[in-house]
């Protein structure tokens, strides 16, 4: 069979979709891309050696209404190039991941009687997929949402995330009586966790090991916030492999990101978690709530003080919480692409 693949712009639609497209193929299925264009989805999709189409559209939402009106306009004209699409490439069925990139392809692909899947990554159902989950075949949830936005179509399968290989994952993680803390705001860092986390640390003990990924353009100011550490720090722009540096620390600090936050419990670590109060529906205020729910993490809100700040680390540290955290990690997001393919095949096609 052959699927359309809808994802676009940020990172926690595409990576999702890049995973559940390799287990596609892996399963002997045929899948065509279709995204933006921009940097991140051609690092992510380049290795998997599938056609790649192109839409200009913009957000929806927190726009002006004359911009609203222009990228209704955009839907409109997407439509015909999706329908056209799905025609040249002879498509069965579409999987969309959110992002407003889906509206129009969920509208081409239901007008061609093609079934819809969708893929929601946070604990909260985004605006296009709340629209497109009234005609999809299956709605899939990385996290437990809201009973008002459930549906007889809605399947927890947790988050598509990469391959973990987890045997023996602990065996090089020496103790030595260090606190390993991996602090990381995602990709681009965050201003205040590059702010606020070295002057909190540099509150506690000397007992800490720190590993701080600050973003692009931010190591310097970073890195001068720790030296008048006592304690061993680590100050980079960006890790390589994350998955790395989780498995290294203790635990994380980081932002409420839905795919750092499935990557980091399945590698059986917690999190104090600062979710981004500017996030769309509050959703890495939901993710985190989640989170917590689970015993697998501490939320601090971003306009908390300093000082519950240091009183929530001292805690953890004091208390040794990250080692209960340790014994929690769920398997569920693991699992999830497999779960969404057996059920994506399982589908009776016309």
């Amino acid at each position: 069979m052959k699927f359309l693949i809808v994802a676009a712009k940020t990172g926690g639609h595409i990576y999702p979709a890049k995973v559940i497209s390799q287990e596609l193929k892996e399963s002997g299925h045929e899948i065509v891309l279709l995204g933006i264009g921009n940097q991140i989805e051609e690092n992510a999709f380049k290795d998997l050696n599938s056609r790649i189409y192109k839409l200009k559209i913009e957000g929806f939402r927190g726009r002006t209404n004359l911009k609203k009106l222009k990228v209704l306009g955009q839907v409109v004209i997407n439509v015909f190039k999706v329908l056209g699409i799905i025609k040249k490439e002879n498509i069965d069925a579409m999987i969309g991941f959110g992002g407003f990139i889906t509206l129009p392809a969920g509208i081409a692909s239901w007008l061609r009687r093609k079934p819809i899947f969708i893929h929601e990554q946070n604990a909260v159902i985004g605006s296009a997929n709340k629209m497109l989950s009234k005609i999809s075949k299956k709605t899939f949830i990385g996290f437990p949402l809201e009973d008002s936005d459930k549906n007889i179509k809605t399947i927890l399968t947790g988050n598509p995330i990469r391959k973990i290989n987890l045997k023996n994952y602990d065996s090089n993680h020496q103790s030595d009586n260090q606190i390993k803390i991996y602090v990381t705001g995602g990709s681009q860092g965050s201003e205040f966790i590059n702010e606020t986390i070295p002057k909190a640390l540099l509150k506690l003990s000397n007992n800490l090991k720190i590993k701080h990924q600050c973003g692009k353009n931010h190591l310097n100011f970073v890195d001068k916030i720790y030296r008048s550490a006592d304690f061993d720090f680590e100050v980079k722009e960006f890790y390589e492999n994350p998955f790395k540096e989780i498995l290294w620390s203790d635990f994380v600090i980081s932002r409420a990101g839905a795919l750092t936050l499935s990557e980091i419990i399945s590698l059986k670590r917690g999190a104090l978690i600062i979710p981004l109060p500017s996030s769309i529906d509050n959703h890495q205020a939901l993710n985190a709530e989640s989170i917590q729910r689970m015993n697998l993490g501490i939320t601090h809100y971003q306009e908390e003080s300093l000082d519950k700040l240091v009183i929530r680390l001292k805690s953890i540290i004091d208390n040794k919480t990250y080692m209960s955290w340790k014994k929690l990690g769920l398997d569920i997001h693991i699992n999830a692409s497999k779960m969404i393919l057996d059920i994506i095949e399982d589908y009776e096609y016309k």
